[in-house]
């Protein structure tokens, strides 16, 4: 007994001294420079209140974190309809169909986040498939420029490399809703519609509202596709923290702007546990 007890307490202090040392020291660390200033191309090691100051007195942060959360709910919208829509299809298939299309589904997120941008920018481009489509069909007479470099294309791109989120997530919901629960409902008379609204969507909803809260942490920071298909256009809240860390070296301002995200993403996962345990959706027996 003793023998079982001092293993399985090595076992927790090894796995917290893991966390420790690999997660929150990191963060922590991190989060300091932002009491940090510069000066000269240097680091100042002096505590100071001064870069959470500047991000929350000046107006341009706050509207481009605005902006960046508007298009973080509008990525995560569209991922959430997108994604329960293609799992509500690919769920009804026959077992071998299922796992082949899921299978599919989850290939690109093995994929370079990287590749799946320039491969948005090559549809999208001046001479991309859908320029060259449009011209094909008679739509247009010579290639348009609206596609690229503006905020639609880096929705886009996010739903684009961010939707098989949703759709895995919310796919694993309706797995494991039991046949016997569909069909008794059905023999009891209840139509599709009714199954649909009090059995399926309501086990299915905790699962698709993690897949909410991928991708709109996802998206939220991301600065990769505003910077490779947005341009001079696509500013986001995730480019600013990257120009402070790659090239203005302003490392403290950087740190201090990151954790407005560490904030908001916290709070979203906090949300997505209250709603994955969604009470309004259930329907209580008499």
């Amino acid at each position: 007994m003793t023998a079982h007890w001092f293993s399985v307490a090595i076992w927790r202090v090894s796995i917290w001294a893991f966390l420790l040392m690999a997660v929150l020291i990191p963060i922590a660390a991190f989060l300091v420079y932002g009491f940090f200033g510069v000066e000269g191309g240097s680091i100042v090691h002096a505590l100071s209140l001064d870069n959470y100051v500047e991000v929350a007195s000046d107006p341009v942060y706050r509207k481009v974190l605005g902006k960046t959360l508007r298009i973080a709910v509008e990525v995560s919208i569209l991922c959430f309809v997108t994604g329960y829509i293609v799992a509500v299809f690919i769920n009804r298939q026959r077992p071998a169909l299922k796992y082949t299309l899921i299978f599919a589904v989850a290939i690109p997120l093995m994929m370079s986040y990287v590749i799946k941008i320039y491969s948005m920018r090559g549809l999208l481009g001046h001479t991309g498939f859908l320029n060259q489509f449009l011209i094909w069909i008679g739509l247009i007479d010579e290639p348009l420029s609206v596609f690229l470099f503006n905020l639609t294309a880096v929705r886009m791109t996010l739903v684009f490399a961010l939707v098989p989120f949703s759709i895995l997530t919310t796919f694993v919901g309706l797995e494991r809703i039991p046949d016997a629960t569909i069909n008794a409902a059905r023999d009891l008379g209840a139509g599709p519609i009714r199954i649909f609204w009090t059995i399926v969507l309501p086990l299915s909803f905790p699962s698709a509202v993690v897949g909410v809260m991928f991708t709109f942490v996802l998206s939220v920071g991301d600065f990769l596709a505003p910077e490779l298909v947005g341009g001079v256009n696509g500013l986001t809240y995730g480019r600013l923290i990257f120009s402070q860390f790659g090239i203005a070296f302003n490392w403290p301002l950087g740190a201090a702007l990151s954790l407005v995200l560490m904030v908001l993403s916290f709070a979203v996962i906090a949300v997505a546990g209250k709603l994955s345990n969604p009470r309004w959706l259930r329907r209580e027996g008499p």
